[in-house]
Order: C-alpha cells, then structure tokens, then sequence
C-alpha cells in the first residue's frame, strides 16, 4: 500500500524536526567552543561565531590535565566493553538457546535489574571494592563498569543468538563439531554486528559514565575525563564556559569517531549470504 504524498511530507518533516532536537546540543556546544569571551557574555548570541578562536583550546589544556584524563578514560572503556563482551557471548549463548526455566529467570532478572538506580549499587559496591582493595584504582572501576554493562550486553546479544538459525548448528553437530567448536565457528562469526553493537554500547557507557568515577576516584592522577569536567565549574556553580565547551567537545569526539568507523557493521546484514538457498 502506497503512502500518500501528504503523509510522506508529514514524515519527512517529523524526521527533520526530530534531527534538528537531536543535533542542536551539539551543534549549539561546537559554536560556544570556538567564541571569544565577549561573544560568550553577548545578549544576542549567534549560531557561527563571528570571530572564531582556539583559545578556549589552549585554556582549557592549560587548566586541567584533560589528555591524562582521557587516557583514563579510554582505558576504563575499552577493557570494559572487551570484558563484557567476552563474557556475555557465551553467557547469551546459553540463555537463548536453553529454553529453561532457570534462562527464562536469569533473562527477567536481567531486565529488572536495568531499573535499579545508581544510588542503590554504589554503597555495596563501595564495600565490596573496598575489601578488595581497589578504591582509587582504574581497574576497580573497570569492574564496576563490567557489572554494570553485562546484564544489557547479555540481553542485547541474546536477541541476535536467537536470529541465527538453528539449521546452521545442527549441520555443524552433524559434522562433528561440539557447543564450544560450534558457538566459535559458526555462531559467532554471524554474531560480528551484534558483538560489534553490544561493544560500542559498553564503550560509550563507560566513556560518559560519572558518578562511579566521581565516588570511587579521589587523586586527580586517577580521575576520568567526565569527572575532570566538572573542575571548570567553581565552588560557586559559575562555569568557565568557554574552556568548558571546548573540553566537552573534544571528550565527544571519541564516541562519534567509533560509531562513524564501526556504524556499517551495525547496520549490516547479519546473516548475509549465511544461509544458501
């Protein structure tokens, strides 16, 4: 049924209104980045600036030890969105293909557990993390990371297990292959877009992530790039907002850098040319 060059329009234009709310922060934190203070402090602010500068830059690098932080930052995220997927593979494996009780139970707790709020796990974790013995310790809080992404990793992966047809693997069990041999050779490989996607989430949640890193971090050497951020806001809440917005700006560079590397293979077929007709 063909859509009506009305509706089409209204479409169109709902898609647009939609970019523009999406893009507007950003593009709004981009034009702030690059104006003078007297733009800045202007009672008519303007999209484009109209002397455009690189010393909130050179401010903000010379305030505050942004290029450690981000280190710091990478670091957390990218082992935890390894760990977490490393460890969710299998883990969705077993709860999509067992359909037990036990799968059924652990994929509502899953779930749940998305709902509980922050302020509810940084006390146990607080505890469990201070007998351990990494309080103020980037690999403590790549844990906290890697409990906190593993329950939507192991629920992401698990819908892409069960989008592999169950004909592929038992062909591989027919020829000799066990779960182990099978769930590497054969499902994994079509499970890329999805490991791929389940990764990028855990990196992005790490990446921007702030209250762990702020309550589990105490010496500045150890502290993440969100964390150092709020060091631009002074005791009063008056934000240095031109050095601020340029800080800002480089931190979401990284995140837009791997989606636009990696976004082909999100929105790929996952099962292109797998099954032969």
């Amino acid at each position: 049924m063909r859509t009506s060059a009305p509706a089409r329009f209204g479409q169109y234009t709902a898609l647009l209104a939609y970019l523009v709310f999406l893009a507007f922060p950003f593009l709004w934190l981009v034009s702030t980045a690059f104006k003078p203070p007297r733009e800045l402090g202007s009672l008519h602010p303007t999209w484009i600036p109209k002397d455009p500068t690189l010393a909130n830059f050179h401010q903000a690098f010379d305030e505050q030890p942004l290029l450690h932080a981000a280190l710091n930052s990478l670091v957390a995220a990218l082992a935890a969105a390894v760990i977490a997927v490393l460890i969710a593979t299998p883990m969705a494996y077993v709860v999509a293909r067992r359909r037990t009780r036990l799968a059924k139970a652990v994929t509502g707790w899953v779930v749940v557990s998305q709902a509980f709020p922050f302020v509810l796990l940084i006390i146990p974790l607080f505890l469990v993390l201070k007998n351990l013995r990494m309080i103020n310790s980037v690999p403590g809080l790549v844990l906290v990371y890697v409990v906190w992404a593993l329950p939507f990793a192991l629920w992401m992966l698990a819908g892409y297990v069960r989008a592999v047809p169950t004909e592929l693997e038992e062909a591989a069990a027919i020829d000799g292959a066990g779960r182990v041999r099978t769930l590497v050779s054969v499902t994994a490989p079509l499970l890329a877009p999805g490991i791929v996607a389940t990764g990028l989430f855990a990196f992005i949640t790490a990446w921007n992530e702030f209250f762990f890193a702020l309550v589990l971090l105490k010496t500045p050497e150890k502290q993440t790039l969100p964390v150092v951020l709020t060091h631009f806001i002074g005791a009063e809440g008056v934000a240095d907002l031109g050095p601020l917005a340029a800080a800002a700006f480089l931190a979401t560079l990284p995140s837009l850098v791997v989606f636009a590397i990696i976004q082909r293979r999100i929105t790929g077929g996952m099962l292109t040319g797998a099954v032969k007709s």
